[in-house]
């Protein structure tokens, strides 16, 4: 008898590991199917609220865990991230899933519902944040990213940018789970818990489908994109010229087209001080000609030995502005120096700006780019093929948080126009012609957000509930430690 209950956890268990792993799997990921991922925690919170802890902490890690090596190629090969540290990563957010269940867990089962309905997401997010500051890859694999395709809820991040994403998908099955639980003894708690959750969920559904209605603001600008994946890097001199030239091909015609502004590629060629006068010469006739705005993507190799992922920004009969990239992927752009300053300019009556390709991942340089009223982001990148969709459309979200419009030209990936309420104007693959194009009439009028003007705020108020449901916990806690020692006086 014994041993038949025991085979029926173990299945049980297994059950529960494989459900969240299939749902995290295709949930998450290079090209997640965003809805799993709001069904992803249920199975793992279902078991919690009746299993021992033991059991609850590893099936939480085993299931998210395996559910998580749908990044292993990609981490490990695509972006050469050392064994450890690849294993670190996978790893790591497994084990902050697990410690976010057993503090639902431990809060649910001593009584403090509502404090579990909370503290499960707020681990999560405070978790993300915090890795958000100190790690070199920023808010990369925030979850917030799956949503992308739900743009109702996208509309969010222009309040709580990617932490109230986060927050609000992991409420959902949260809320769920506490209701089932409680259902049978404590009916009236479940339904409040159920219906508190869902109705803030709904109200944020509600404000990002009245958002996506309002009209924008008329003013547009023609932007065009052009991108070449049969050229790499080309070295400086006569082989960058080439590349330059056949670059300018297309983007006469663009012009011919309408364009006002075209951009190019991350690291399209080298340039260094002996060729930099040849390089603008030729962009600076060439957008005097066509009347123009170019942003081209190069190395610029100085003098003094030190390098600059750069992007070079030409206007007709204006002067040439530069842009360094601040946020540099290691091992990859080692020897580059990092930027530090802005690159802002008018064209047309609206403001542009320029980032490059992992700038995007990070929330306040782009928030900084929005406090200056850019209505139009210039971004010049190279992907990795595979991760086109998984880290070329992270700088969607930018364009949400902060009020503008991306215009990003990457290699090995897409060429995509995305406005500030996240829509994608226009796209391309980069490898769909010799030479890939997109041309589109871009809005460029700089939209005012919340989270522009507050910044993270949200994912503080994550982390003061969290700190607050460790206080009650702790508070349940005494009186149970009491018990215990009274228990066992002689």
């Amino acid at each position: 008898m014994a041993f038949a209950s025991e085979v029926r956890r173990v299945i049980e268990a297994a059950a529960v590991i494989a459900a969240t792993a299939v749902l995290v799997w295709f949930g998450t990921g290079l090209e997640p199917f965003w809805p799993l991922l709001w069904f992803a925690p249920l199975p793992v919170l279902l078991y919690a609220g009746r299993a021992r802890w033991c059991s609850t902490a590893g099936v939480a890690l085993f299931g998210w865990l395996i559910g998580d090596l749908n990044l292993w190629s990609y981490i490990h090969h695509s972006i050469e991230m050392p064994f450890g540290i690849a294993i670190g990563i996978i790893g790591g957010f497994a084990l902050v899933f697990t410690i976010a269940v057993l503090l639902y867990r431990t809060l649910l089962q001593r009584g403090a519902a509502w404090y579990a309905l909370l503290a499960f997401p707020a681990t999560w997010v405070a978790f993300e944040y915090l890795l958000n500051v100190a790690w070199v890859n920023g808010t990369g694999f925030n979850l917030a990213y799956t949503q992308l395709n739900f743009l109702p809820f996208l509309q969010l991040a222009s309040i709580a940018g990617p932490w109230g994403m986060s927050f609000f998908l992991l409420l959902f099955p949260a809320a769920i789970a506490i209701s089932l639980r409680l259902w049978r003894h404590q009916r009236g708690t479940a339904l409040a818990i159920v219906g508190a959750a869902f109705a803030a969920i709904a109200a944020v559904l509600i404000f990002g489908t009245v958002r996506l209605a309002m009209p924008q603001q008329s003013q547009t600008m023609r932007a065009g994109l052009v991108a070449s994946d049969l050229h790499g890097m080309a070295a400086a001199g006569a082989p960058a010229m080439q590349v330059f030239d056949d670059y300018a091909t297309h983007i006469t015609a663009l012009a011919a087209r309408g364009a006002q502004v075209v951009v190019l590629p991350e690291k399209s060629a080298v340039v260094n001080d002996a060729t930099q006068p040849a390089v603008d010469a030729f962009f600076g006739s060439l957008s005097n000609r066509t009347g123009v705005a170019i942003a081209a993507g190069v190395t610029y190799e100085a003098a003094d030995k030190i390098e600059y992922n750069q992007a070079r920004l030409y206007r007709p009969f204006k002067p040439v502005l530069t842009y360094a990239k601040h946020h540099l992927l290691p091992p990859f752009e080692s020897e580059f120096t990092p930027g530090k300053t802005l690159t802002t300019f008018d064209l047309a009556d609206a403001r542009l700006g320029a980032e490059i390709c992992k700038d995007m991942d990070f929330t306040p340089l782009s928030r900084k780019y929005g406090r200056r009223g850019v209505g139009l982001m210039l971004v010049p990148a190279i992907d990795f093929d595979v991760d086109r969709t998984f880290h070329g459309h992270m700088a969607i979200m930018r364009g949400v948080e902060s009020g503008f419009t991306v215009a990003r030209s990457a290699r090995r990936g897409y060429l995509t126009v995305s406005d500030d309420r996240g829509r994608i104007l226009g796209q391309a693959r980069s490898d769909s012609a010799s030479f890939a194009t997109v041309l589109v009439n871009a809005p460029v009028a700089h939209d005012w957000t919340l989270f522009l003007a507050w910044g993270d705020w949200f994912a503080w108020f994550a982390m003061a509930m969290l700190v607050s449901a460790l206080m009650k916990l702790a508070w349940l806690s005494v009186p149970v430690m009491r018990q215990g020692e009274h228990a066992g006086a002689p």
